[in-house]
């Protein structure tokens, strides 16, 4: 069966980027949400097998959005993506209990070995 991801990212761009890298690789995108607390609820409504969570968000950021999911659902894989030069964040993503994180642009080569990664 297919791996089953949600991707979280206020750039529409993005998602399709990623979406592409995903769909290409086997694996099935079953939501998509534009900022943290989108990205909650679908969590809450999909229990995907893994996440893709933007920093740099409205209304709620990537680590708030880690942590209120890890919080309802201690088991939840979400692999963080940021821009370069966001390190300190990066930090405190894999201290809030994310699996890994892909710095932007995109490789998708990296999205994948990171994600196979994630999932085990």
């Amino acid at each position: 069966m297919s791996k089953r991801i949600l991707i979280v990212d206020d750039a529409a761009f993005m998602r399709m980027m990623i979406k592409d890298i995903l769909s290409k690789n086997g694996f099935e995108v079953v939501g998509e949400a534009a900022d943290g607390l989108q990205a909650v609820e679908k969590y809450n409504e999909l229990k995907p097998d893994l996440v893709t969570m933007d920093i740099t968000m409205p209304e709620m950021d990537g680590i708030a959005a880690l942590k209120a999911i890890k919080g309802s659902h201690p088991n939840a894989t979400v692999i963080m993506c940021s821009a370069m030069g966001q390190q300190a964040m990066v930090i405190d993503a894999i201290q809030a209990g994310a699996k890994d994180f892909i710095v932007k642009p995109f490789q998708a080569d990296r999205v994948i070995e990171a994600i196979q990664k994630a999932l085990g």
